[in-house]
């Protein structure tokens, strides 16, 4: 025998039938006060426990893989649009010299560093959306997609377009119009 299972009447007295049965199977495998016991005895509460450590590990590596990855797109998301000030140099200096402010340049790039991110956000809540719903077709799991969950991504992704976003966008919007114009 390799397991035994039993239920308490009530959650009240579980450290009382836990003794019990201790007290039982030490009598049963003639085992005597003090030696150590050859069996072991656990609750749903230790098991309950144990179970909470593990989600909470996978929860804290599922998360840091995640932000991990925001870091990373943020950082792509960045880099793009340092290449797009960088080819715009001349269309940047032709709307500032025709009277377009500094933040009007400034609101243009973070526009589209937010919509660029947002498309992201939009693509990734699909291919999550169409993976839950195909493997809960395949299995019995089954999960359950809220829209606030859903919208607090796309914000969350946005946020992170603007984030990135920010000095590229602040580095066209300083361009002088007269060298702007000048570059090739």
């Amino acid at each position: 025998v390799n397991a035994i299972m039993c239920s308490a009447t009530s959650m009240a007295v579980m450290a009382e039938a836990e003794a019990e049965i201790n007290q039982l199977l030490a009598e049963r495998h003639k085992i005597n006060p003090g030696e150590p016991l050859d069996f072991d005895v656990g609750t749903t509460a230790e098991i309950s426990n144990l179970l909470g450590i593990i989600i909470g590990t996978l929860t804290m590596m599922i998360s840091s893989i995640a932000g991990i990855s925001l870091v990373v797109g943020g950082v792509g998301i960045m880099n793009i649009m340092l290449v797009s000030v960088t080819e715009r140099t001349r269309e940047i200096g032709i709307r500032l010299s025709i009277g377009a402010r500094s933040k009007d340049v400034l609101t243009q790039f973070l526009a589209e560093a937010m919509v660029l991110s947002s498309l992201g956000g939009l693509l990734g809540v699909g291919i999550a959306v169409l993976v839950t719903t195909i493997l809960g077709s395949l299995t019995s799991l089954q999960a359950d997609i809220h829209p606030s969950i859903i919208a607090l991504a796309l914000v969350f992704s946005g946020a992170v377009g603007v984030f990135f976003g920010y000095y590229p966008a602040w580095k066209a919007s300083r361009l002088n119009p007269i060298d702007a114009l000048r570059y090739e």
